[in-house]
């Protein structure tokens, strides 16, 4: 039990290890309540958009001495804004609207990036810096993920209905555009949530995995909103754990930690798990009469 005890409090005799797991924990958990929605509107790669599209402003807040949420946020919602623009003309098909948004967004980071003169390393915000949590960036985690779940928690049965039965939202007197609007404008906070921890590239994991575990569990959305949380942050602890005794890269091993439970809940999930479904179909085709000799 001695030996035990060392093995998981070990790594946290270190202050950088506490406030990783911290920024873990929030973020994940943040990124798994609105997956929920984004798996069940089909916005996953409207998160993807997102995600990529904040790195611009974080290099300009970094040019100009302000913190990177705050540049990150503003492009966020920038690209939101752009993809709009852009799909509303009818000329252009929404998933083209996002590609293009998007990728010349991050593309417009990657240069900034290339001609900033810096002394510190801006490709952290590409692949993530976990380890490099600063106590002023677990503030600014900790307030956007406060403020993010907050508003998935009070407004969640708008938000449901909007992602259900659009028009029997309106039909009620609720406005599907602006609900639409504020779901994305949360994305693009959430986004900035978990940019420190995985970085812009592997964002959209943490936007995705979580919320289509949960939908291969159950087909209650109220529960939905329990289970991807829960499967998020305790794949990310189980991910920051392995990636210090391994010495791996603690943002991949997170990810990767709940790509793992995404594929055995796929395969061995209890209702509709590949492998379940196999064994109970074997299971019925011998218990039929017609097989018994």
């Amino acid at each position: 039990m001695t030996a035990l005890t060392d093995v998981l409090l070990a790594p946290f005799e270190y202050q950088f290890m506490t406030r990783a797991l911290i920024a873990t924990l929030v973020s994940s958990t943040v990124c798994a309540l609105l997956s929920c929605w984004l798996v069940l509107i089909g916005w996953s790669l409207m998160g993807d958009a997102v995600s990529h599209a904040v790195l611009p402003g974080v290099v300009l807040a970094y040019i100009f001495g302000v913190p990177f949420a705050v540049g990150a946020a503003v492009f966020g919602f920038i690209a939101v804004g752009l993809i709009g623009a852009v799909r509303g003309t009818g000329q252009v098909k929404e998933d083209a609207a996002i590609g293009i948004v998007f990728t010349t967004l991050f593309a417009l980071g990657l240069v900034l990036i290339s001609v900033t003169p810096s002394n510190t390393d801006l490709n952290h915000i590409i692949f993530g810096n976990l380890l490099g949590v600063s106590g002023s960036d677990l503030v600014q985690i900790s307030v956007l993920g406060f403020v993010v779940a907050s508003a998935l928690i009070v407004k969640r049965r708008d938000f449901t209905l909007y992602a259900f039965d659009p028009t029997h939202a309106h039909a009620i007197g609720l406005n599907p555009r602006r609900l639409g609007m504020a779901l994305l404008g949360l994305l693009a906070l959430t986004a900035v949530t978990a940019l420190q921890v995985v970085g812009i590239v592997l964002v959209v994991a943490m936007l995705i995995i979580p919320g289509a575990t949960a939908r291969l569990l159950t087909d209650k959305f109220g529960h939905m909103l329990v289970i991807a949380p829960m499967l998020a942050a305790s794949g990310g602890v189980v991910g920051l754990y392995i990636s210090y005794y391994q010495d791996t890269s603690p943002g991949g091993m997170v990810v990767l930690s709940q790509g793992v439970v995404f594929a055995i809940v796929y395969l061995f999930g209890p209702a509709g798990g590949i492998v379940t479904t196999i064994v109970r179909a074997i299971r019925r085709r011998d218990r039929s009469p017609s097989s018994q000799p």
